[in-house]
């Protein structure tokens, strides 16, 4: 690694550096080729890094490395770069071009520091294999009466494609173990880029499918999301924004919340880092997913 590369860490969806997902940023990348991204995602050693390459069209070239490859979308990572460049240039809009598109982010600075919140590119959904769906839940040691009969399971795009499945029992959710090895053999076999998204419904309000109608900014549902991604010492992002946006596109694409529709995503419980992510579900096109991130200070070297 270059010494001139000044690498930046963030915990992305969290005030606390103690919670949330952390995620490495370095801003300027330009001098930087693949191997030595690779090599500085391996050594920051977090689920994500995110590498400003350059600029392009008024946008800035944002490539995204886990420590064992490139990945073409973290939305952790985008919140973290956001926030880092919000500090140094103030709030503000920033268009980063990622490998899945364009991605928006707006910045805004209040009395508890700035927020960021990112428009994905739009959503998809697609089904869930049974044959996969039946090796999913036989890793996790669960069987399909596990799952909430409300939410049945898809995979869902929002930039990066995510296997979703809702779990009825808060116990179940809590209790289920995977090794990593496993999951990681059948997320390769698969193609699947990034985390598999395992949710629990913690609550439905005004504004559900079939509830009513919600007020601008009112939360209509809450869930707690494990997200299983092994990946060196990773077993479980501790907050994921891709999956989150996917999350959004999901629940709108089977009309299960009203549009426009705000949701919130506890996550990080199960690892020790607990985040929270704001996730807003508008009528059509890309979901808008919100949150903070504050600096790690960087390890100290002996």
């Amino acid at each position: 690694m270059s010494d001139a590369t000044e690498i930046l860490r963030y915990a992305a969806f969290s005030a606390d550096p103690e919670g949330g997902n952390p995620a490495g940023v370095v801003l300027d990348a330009s001098g930087l080729d693949d191997a030595a991204m690779q090599r500085i995602a391996a050594e920051v050693d977090y689920a994500e890094t995110a590498f400003i390459t350059g600029e392009r069209g008024g946008s800035k070239v944002v490539r995204f490395f886990s420590p064992i490859a490139e990945v073409p979308f973290c939305g952790h990572a985008t919140i973290a770069a956001a926030i880092a460049l919000a500090e140094r240039n103030g709030p503000g809009t920033v268009r980063f071009d990622t490998p899945v598109g364009e991605i928006v982010i707006e910045t805004t600075a209040d009395a508890d520091g700035i927020l960021a919140a990112f428009t994905s590119v739009d959503t998809d959904l697609a089904p869930l294999g049974e044959f996969v769906l039946e090796a999913l839940l036989e890793l996790l040691g669960l069987d399909r009466t596990d799952l909430d009969a409300g939410f049945p399971p898809r995979l869902a795009y929002a930039g990066t494609w995510h296997p979703v499945i809702v779990l009825a029992d808060p116990a179940t959710f809590d209790g289920f173990t995977f090794d990593p090895g496993a999951v990681r053999t059948l997320i390769d076999a698969q193609g699947w880029p990034t985390t598999i998204t395992v949710l629990h419904p913690l609550g439905r309000h005004a504004g559900a499918s079939g509830s009513g109608s919600a007020g601008p900014g009112e939360v209509v549902a809450r869930f707690e999301a494990r997200n299983l991604f092994p990946v060196g010492r990773i077993t479980e992002d501790p907050a994921t924004g891709a999956a989150a946006a996917a999350v959004g596109g999901y629940l709108r694409g089977l009309g299960l919340v009203e549009p426009p529709a705000r949701i919130v995503i506890e996550q990080g419980r199960h690892v020790g880092r607990p985040s929270e992510l704001t996730v807003d579900i508008p009528e059509r096109g890309g979901i808008v997913v919100s949150g903070r991130a504050v600096r790690i200070a960087a390890p100290v070297v002996e």
